[in-house]
């Protein structure tokens, strides 16, 4: 199956040049056991001082949600927009949880919704496609899920090396393997296998063989990726769509696994994009405020037209 190589650590991790990053994991293991509201407080405060600095990504999260919500009043985009950028703060918190709480913490504060839908699909004997956006808290949902169900990643390793390790460590840790997002035909054995495989088809990937243009919200032509058609159609797996939603400041988190896509049109690419932006607007609607609008999902433009973004 080809699975990726887990990273070790080796001595040569230790080089100064390193340092940084092991300085950075110490201080998110130790931030990570801090009490949930402190955690929350600093995570807010390091989001708003954060997009002072990282000018330019406060103004992608403003013209994302401008182009994805242009009928929605001003003051509350405004609110959207700021809600936002306290939990792109956050969202090093919900990491660094993910990595190095023990399960039973992550227990406690995760509840799970819809895990019967999962099983359902298992007794069928059936691989299951996870429907995944990249909301702010994912590892933390990662993390919860495989407590529960135990999947498959798919993985891009980081240039790296020492954070490499860490990542990887984290999001293995309670599931089973991970697999290069190159290795399709790893995917395709997994899934085929009855395997539950980690899949975000949410980002813009660029234009290629690969990919076509469907709406997401209020923007008519979003680079989309076909490779969500390409896994269903080849391995018989049932896409499933899930959201992780933070409640509130109070630290319960909710992982909401939704019904799974029965009526899925296969054999069809650009019409499989077109229905999967629509459950992926669904799961991003449950808690809009955490997506992670800093990316620049709208870059990529069809032959002729202008840049979105300004």
């Amino acid at each position: 199956m080809s699975k990726f190589t887990e990273p070790r650590f080796i001595k040569s991790l230790l080089h100064p040049r390193y340092w940084p990053v092991l300085m950075l994991m110490g201080v998110m293991y130790l931030l990570s056991w801090l009490p949930y509201f402190i955690q929350f407080r600093l995570g807010q405060g390091v989001g708003r001082l954060a997009m002072k600095v990282m000018s330019s990504r406060r103004e992608t999260i403003k013209q994302n949600i401008e182009l994805c919500f242009p009928s929605l009043p001003v003051d509350e985009q405004q609110q959207l927009i700021s809600q936002n950028m306290d939990n792109t703060g956050l969202a090093l918190f919900e990491t660094a949880m993910a990595w190095f709480w023990p399960d039973i913490r992550v227990e406690r504060h995760v509840e799970v919704e819809g895990l019967e839908y999962v099983e359902q699909i298992q007794q069928q004997g059936k691989g299951i496609l996870l429907i995944a956006v990249h909301s702010l808290n994912l590892e933390l949902g990662a993390r919860a899920f495989g407590l529960k169900k135990p999947g498959v990643g798919v993985y891009r390793p980081n240039n790296n090396p020492c954070f490499d390790y860490f990542q990887f460590k984290g999001r293995v840790r309670s599931n089973k393997y991970m697999l290069d997002r190159k290795n399709v035909k790893g995917m395709l054995k997994g899934l085929k296998d009855g395997e539950i495989l980690w899949y975000a088809p949410d980002q813009d990937y660029g234009r290629g063989r690969n990919s076509t243009f469907a709406p997401l919200f209020a923007v008519k032509d979003a680079c989309t990726t076909t490779g969500t058609s390409l896994l269903i159609d080849a391995s018989g797996a049932v896409p499933l769509p899930f959201a992780m939603i933070r409640n509130s400041n109070s630290g319960k988190y909710t992982l909401k696994i939704f019904p799974p896509l029965t009526d899925f049109p296969h054999k069809k690419p650009h019409d499989a994009a077109v229905y999967i932006n629509k459950a992926i607007e669904h799961s991003i609607m449950a808690a809009p405020s955490q997506y992670m609008w800093l990316h620049r999902r709208f870059k990529t433009r069809p032959e002729g037209e202008p840049n979105l973004y300004y």
